[in-house]
C-alpha cells in the first residue's frame, strides 16, 4: 500500500506533494493568542516539542493552530525523510490516504529574518512561493539555501515558523529511517513514522517532573 504514497510524493526541495482527493478537513477558529505557542508532537517515535513564532509569522502560525485545533495532524506520518535534509510531514495517513485542507494558502513570510537553522521548522510549498499551507519540514541541519533572498521568483524561500524545543534526538532518528521504493528510490520511510498526536499545550507543562 505504500507504493502508490511513494509513486505519489515528488522529490523537491522542501516542496508539498500535489494533493487531489482524499480527506478533507476544515479549519477551526484558532485558539486565544499566544505569541510563542507550545506544540507537542507524539511520533511512533518519540516526544518532539515546537515553540512557534507568532510574533515573526504569525499567518503560518495561525494557520497551523487552526489545523492543530481540529486535530488535522493526529495520524498522519512522515511522508518525506531526506537524510541530512529534512523530516516532512502534514500530508499522508499510514494507509496512502492524502489528507487535504479546505483553508487558502498562507501568505510566504520568509521575509520575517529567521533562518532555516538546524532544528527549525519551515512551511513547505510548491513551487509558487505563495502556496504554503499545512505541511512542515524540521531541518536537520542548517539549510541556508532555504531562505529568503529576495521577493522575486527562486528567491522567496521557505517561511520559518517555529523551532524544536525538546526531541531534536527523535528528529535525528527520523531522518536516519530507512527510506524508497522496491526500485530503491524515494524519501518515504519504508515503515511508517507516525504523528499520533499533535496538539497546544500550556507552556510549562512540557516539562517532565524530575524524581
Amino acid at each position: 500500500m505504500y507504493q502508490t504514497l511513494r509513486r505519489a510524493v515528488v522529490a523537491l526541495a522542501v516542496l508539498a506533494a500535489a494533493a487531489c482527493g482524499g480527506q478533507r478537513e476544515e479549519a477551526a477558529t484558532p485558539p486565544p493568542p499566544d505569541s510563542v505557542p507550545v506544540v507537542v508532537l507524539e511520533t511512533s517515535m518519540g516526544r518532539i516539542v515546537l515553540e512557534l513564532d507568532r510574533a515573526r509569522a504569525p499567518r503560518t502560525v495561525d494557520n497551523i493552530l487552526r489545523h492543530l485545533a481540529v486535530n488535522f495532524y493526529d495520524g498522519l506520518i512522515f511522508h518525506r525523510v531526506a537524510a541530512g535534509f529534512v523530516v516532512q510531514t502534514g500530508m499522508a495517513t499510514p494507509d496512502g490516504m492524502v489528507r487535504t485542507s479546505s483553508a487558502p494558502p498562507v501568505v510566504n513570510e520568509a521575509d520575517n529574518g529567521l533562518k532555516n537553522l538546524r532544528g527549525t521548522l519551515g512551511l513547505a510549498r510548491f513551487n509558487d512561493p505563495q502556496s504554503g499551507g499545512v505541511q512542515f519540514f524540521i531541518n536537520l541541519k542548517d539549510n541556508p539555501e532555504l531562505d529568503f533572498r529576495a521577493r522575486a521568483a527562486g528567491a522567496w524561500g521557505y517561511a520559518v515558523f517555529g523551532r524544536v524545543t525538546e526531541g531534536m534526538e527523535v528528529v535525528d532518528r527520523i531522518g536516519r529511517a530507512r527510506t524508497g521504493t522496491a526500485a530503491g528510490t524515494g524519501e518515504t520511510p519504508l515503515e511508517p513514522i507516525v504523528v499520533n498526536r499533535a496538539y497546544v499545550v500550556p507552556r510549562d507543562s512540557t516539562r517532565r517532573p524530575t524524581p
